[in-house]
This record gives C-alpha cells, sequence and structure tokens, in this order.
C-alpha cells in the first residue's frame, strides 16, 4: 500500500515512486491511520491502486496538506512535485506560518 502503482505493475523505483511513498507516509503520520486498514492487502488492492484507489484523508488534515498529498499520489510519477519542490513548499509555509493572514495559518 505504500508503493506506487508504477512499482506495483512492475517498473523501477524511481525518485518519484519515493515521493508517491512519501504522501503515503505523511497522511498515515497525521491522521494516525494505516492506509487501506480495512481492505485486505491482496491482488484486488493492487489493481484498484493502479486504477486510482488511494487513501482516505483525515478531515483533521488542514486542506493545503491535503491537496499536497493528493499531488504525490497523482497517477502519473511525472506529475508529481520533486523532493526540491516538495522542499521550497514547506519552507514557505514555515515561513508564512507566523503571518496571521496567510492561508497556511488560518488552516492551522
Amino acid at each position: 500500500s505504500y508503493m506506487a502503482p508504477e512499482v506495483i505493475r512492475g517498473y523501477q523505483y524511481t525518485k518519484a515512486s519515493d515521493i508517491y511513498s512519501f504522501g503515503i507516509i505523511i497522511n498515515e503520520s497525521l491522521s494516525e491511520e494505516i492506509p487501506f486498514n480495512n481492505i485486505p492487502h491482496d491482488e484486488y488492492l493492487a489493481v484498484e491502486i493502479c486504477k486510482g484507489f488511494r487513501p482516505k484523508i483525515s478531515e483533521i488534515i488542514p486542506e493545503l496538506l491535503a491537496s499536497l498529498i493528493m499531488k504525490c499520489w497523482d497517477a502519473k510519477a511525472e506529475n508529481r512535485p520533486t523532493a526540491k519542490e516538495l522542499y521550497q513548499i514547506i519552507k514557505k509555509w514555515d515561513e508564512e506560518e507566523v503571518d496571521s493572514n496567510s492561508e497556511i495559518y488560518s488552516q492551522m
């Protein structure tokens, strides 16, 4: 359930597949729920993941973070953010968190 769809299909691990896994781990960490915890981890789940099925994102996760997680889970590896882009986004949020007019401040 932590593997990117392309890895499930037999392609090699890439930085983009690591970004997919990063999104799964961030979602699990913030929601405190194991992905697909109510579904057997079998071939059916693997096929569904390849068709676009993703873990539920908890309502407690701020919208900006949920949106970033979903970008990490994009079905097309080339559409996922790079590690550098993730760093820049998170760094920007960190800098904006003290600004009471910022979107990240209002969601946290």
